[in-house]
């Protein structure tokens, strides 16, 4: 059984106020291309299929034409797909039963009932089963109505538990597909930080599965081993993730215990560059020839004085420019202490944690944590 695993589309995303509905629509294409010539036997897709939960309607085309140039592939090829924490999960649900009829399987929302149960797809080959078990983004309040008598308090119990309610049959394969925060993974500065700070999960809870197609997290990785995995975004969405080769990764299991994992390279039709120098270093037609001029850039400035309308001039050799720093003498004269952080890039509760030791002269209790985790995760999710 050999699928590709896909994440973190956000289709209408913008990046410094450019549209980047061409380049979507370019790295989607690359990925049919591999779809015609690998012939895998199923496309996972693990969440944020959008950027926002209400997508606009250029996005929703763009998503609507992928899955349509996907459907249309020979041999037909099944597509699973959950919801994300940028998706709205009713949105996503629209038409999902009318879409199973054609193998695309979409869980956009968790089981709100009883009555509900995860989704799960069974696939076969010359060695059997494989369920594909698809958990759309959750939250512990999410699993918490199940369970009243019982303390939810993390991410890790609330996933522990709804993994517990599955039926699984452990001597066959099994595979999750979902989208959650795993510890140990590296954050880029594209990722939503969670409110509550606590949205860890320990991959302990994965153990029963032979492989785990995870969506969040923007950099290709592993955690602890090949069979608990980031795909990835297919582009780069932040100058964070300029060192990383986007790729879809390619998950084939064989006999119960066997995994396979590879990446294949996606080549973007812009590249997400940094470039560094005096302005005269880098409007050297020796400095950018070979290059392409087109692709989204920062560049960092090293001239002590500010080249007037700088970013307008670089625009005429360079035309995305992205963003124009300097790094000079008086740049780094106003450059935060050694070890000190931008508040944005903290979670809001450790944030509000500080903010109400400096006011009150004592750190919260265990108690007033709980408290504003949850109040939090409340107001977060009445949010999206």
């Amino acid at each position: 059984m050999r699928f590709f695993h896909l994440s973190d589309l956000h289709i209408g995303k913008q990046l410094h106020h450019y549209n980047l509905r061409e380049d979507q629509e370019y790295i989607l294409g690359e990925v049919i291309s591999y779809v015609k010539k690998l012939h895998p036997d199923a496309v996972v897709i693990a969440g944020d299929i959008y950027d926002k939960s209400v997508p606009s309607g250029e996005a929703v085309t763009v998503f609507d034409d992928f899955l349509t140039r996907l459907s249309e592939t020979e041999p037909a090829v099944p597509i699973l797909i959950i919801s994300g924490n940028h998706d709205s999960a009713r949105r996503l649900d629209y038409a999902s039963r009318l879409l199973g009829s054609h193998h695309i399987y979409i869980a956009g929302k968790v089981p709100e009932t009883e009555d509900e149960h995860l989704r799960k797809i069974t696939l076969q080959d010359e060695y059997g089963n494989v369920h594909f078990w698809l958990l759309p983004f959750l939250k512990p309040a999410h699993v918490r109505r199940y369970f009243p008598e019982e303390e939810i308090g993390t991410y890790t119990e609330a996933l522990g538990k709804a993994v517990e309610a599955l039926e699984i049959h452990k001597e066959q394969r099994n595979v999750l597909v979902t989208h959650q925060f795993v510890t140990g993974a590296s954050r880029s500065d594209s990722e939503e930080i969670s409110v509550g700070g606590s949205d860890n999960v320990d991959a302990s809870v994965f153990d029963d599965f032979d492989y785990v197609a995870l969506g969040h997290i923007h950099g290709p990785q592993n955690i602890g081993s090949p069979r608990i995995r980031y795909c990835g975004t297919p582009l780069k969405y932040s100058f964070s993730e300029v060192g990383q080769q986007k790729s879809v990764t390619v998950a084939e299991l064989k006999e119960k215990g066997t995994l396979e994992v590879t990446a294949r390279p996606l080549t973007p039709l812009r590249d997400l560059r940094e470039i560094r120098g005096s302005y005269l270093e880098v409007t050297a037609k020796s400095f950018y020839e070979g290059r392409n001029r087109e692709d989204y850039l920062h560049i960092t400035l090293t001239d002590e004085e500010d080249v007037p309308d700088g970013a307008a001039k670089l625009r005429v050799i360079y035309p995305n420019l992205m963003r124009l720093d300097y790094d000079n003498a008086r740049t780094r004269s106003r450059n935060l202490p050694e070890g000190a952080e931008e508040p944005a890039a903290k979670p809001p509760l450790e944030l509000f944690e500080e903010f109400y030791e400096r006011q009150n002269n004592q750190p919260m209790t265990e108690e007033q944590i709980r408290f504003s985790r949850e109040l939090m995760e409340t107001i977060w999710e009445d949010k999206i």
